[in-house]
């Protein structure tokens, strides 16, 4: 069983920068696709981006340029780096693990319990 715990969330104005960490046990991060989604007001939860083998992808057209992903394999950690945050950017943040015969899924993941993230002046 995977297990995903969340960290680093909490308050930033506009502009301002946070960065999540996500630590993985019960499995090792570097054999599985590991990603970030999130969950703002009146949103499905959606795909931010995920990193895999072969890199790290941004996926949602709004964080493009301001986020980023990155992993360490030896702390067994994801991180998201978020940048030049703004008020729509307010949501709960999920780290997720792919299961590795499954797609990416809202259903199929494994999933961290959630951090929220508020973007406020």
């Amino acid at each position: 069983q995977v297990h995903l715990v969340e960290s680093g969330g909490g308050s930033a104005h506009p502009g301002g920068s946070l960065k999540l960490s996500c630590v993985a046990s019960g499995t090792i991060i570097g054999d599985i696709d590991m990603g970030w989604y999130r969950q703002t007001p009146g949103k499905q939860r959606e795909l931010v981006g995920t990193v895999i083998s072969a890199g790290a992808f941004i996926y949602l057209d709004s964080v493009k340029g301001r986020f980023n992903i990155s992993r360490d394999n030896a702390r067994n950690t994801v991180a998201l780096k978020m940048d030049r945050l703004k008020f729509e950017d307010t949501g709960v943040y999920y780290c997720a693990a792919r299961r590795p015969d499954r797609r990416w899924s809202l259903y199929d993941n494994w999933w961290g319990q959630g951090i929220q993230v508020t973007v406020s002046a």
